[in-house]
């Protein structure tokens, strides 16, 4: 067996890895000429900081104010009738509600055209920008109005009237109402608020009998 000198060997391997790391780092900077031939330096990536979630404050309903005069809950008023007023119903901006008046007295009570209307603010004042109308015409997509008839009504029987209007910012809590014949009228608190608007127009049919009034008024 003929030895080999271990002295030239080593020599040569380490020329070897010489020549392969110039090779790659030339290699190396050939693709970042490629990649980036104009040499600009190049950018390192940067944290953006999250916009804060806005927030929103619900604003409160108008309430009823105790010193505003209002129908007796219960017992039936000297005037013979009490007033009532259903949920309100709404789609595509329209609302609809239904009024009824009640004949509690102990006599008949005849009706004739349409209730007597004023929307009232939390304070008990008319809204001066509302204005009630009777019929139906100036309220978009408001079902005809059946027009007026006389309604009598024995004690405890009740007649109906629906009301319309297009929905805004106007806030409405109170109605003051009466049945059309030049009665003094009485304040009734709405069980939510009456968003009229934007015509601010509250469109009402004619009254008529409970038993007979159209399913849309509730």
């Amino acid at each position: 067996m003929i030895a080999i000198p271990r002295g030239p060997v080593r020599g040569t391997a380490l020329v070897c890895l010489l020549a392969l790391g110039a090779a790659g780092c030339g290699l190396s900077a050939e693709l970042d000429r490629e990649r980036n031939p104009e040499r600009r330096p190049t950018p390192s990536p940067t944290r953006t900081t999250p916009s804060p979630v806005p927030t929103f404050t619900a604003v409160p309903s108008p309430s009823p104010s105790a010193s505003v005069p209002v129908q007796r809950a219960e017992g039936c008023p000297a005037s013979g009738v009490r007033y009532s007023t259903g949920a309100v119903d709404g789609a595509m901006g329209l609302r609809a509600m239904t009024l009824t008046l009640t004949n509690c007295g102990e006599r008949s009570y005849r009706l004739r055209g349409y209730p007597y209307l004023e929307v009232l603010d939390d304070t008990g004042e008319p809204i001066p920008a509302v204005r009630s109308v009777q019929g139906t015409d100036q309220v978009p997509m408001a079902p005809e109005d059946p027009g007026p008839k006389t309604v009598t009504l024995a004690p405890g029987e009740s007649a109906r009237a629906g009301l319309y209007w297009r929905m805004a910012a106007e806030d409405g809590v109170y109605l003051r109402v009466g049945p059309g014949d030049g009665s003094t009228p009485t304040n009734v608190r709405l069980p939510e608020p009456l968003d009229i608007g934007p015509e601010n127009v509250l469109g009402t049919t004619a009254w008529t009998s409970a038993e007979g009034a159209p399913g849309q008024y509730g």
